[in-house]
């Protein structure tokens, strides 16, 4: 059945300072397991841990730059720009530049707290 999505729920974010997840689906907004969809709006020098996730996640920069690490690069990801960061492959993501960044993440399967297995 084709479902109309209102609006997005905010989800809680990992990293400082807080950025603002709105997912609009997903296991939480939409109750859906295999995909995750949410715009993400992070600050200047917004930073959260590592991460070796059970999914992959397809990024689309909006607006600023994300930045991406992986144990074997970094990449600078400007608007207009996507990077994908395929499940089992460490990653960590932060927004160093002055302008923060937008973007939108998806992930398939959806995210969950539980397959994301950040760094301690």
């Amino acid at each position: 059945m084709t479902r109309l999505i209102d609006k997005p729920t905010r989800i809680e974010a990992c990293g400082q300072p807080p950025k603002v997840i709105e997912e609009f689906i997903g296991r939480v907004n939409s109750q859906t397991d295999g995909v995750s969809i949410a715009r993400m709006k992070s600050p200047s020098g917004w930073s959260e841990p590592g991460q070796t996730p059970e999914f992959d996640e397809y990024s689309i920069v909006l607006r600023g730059t994300l930045r991406v690490e992986t144990r074997d690069a970094t990449f600078d990801v400007p608007a207009g720009q996507a990077v994908i960061a395929p499940r089992g492959q460490w990653v960590r993501y932060s927004t160093p530049s002055a302008e923060g960044a937008e973007y939108i993440a998806v992930c398939l399967p959806a995210f969950s707290p539980q397959t994301v297995h950040r760094d301690e």
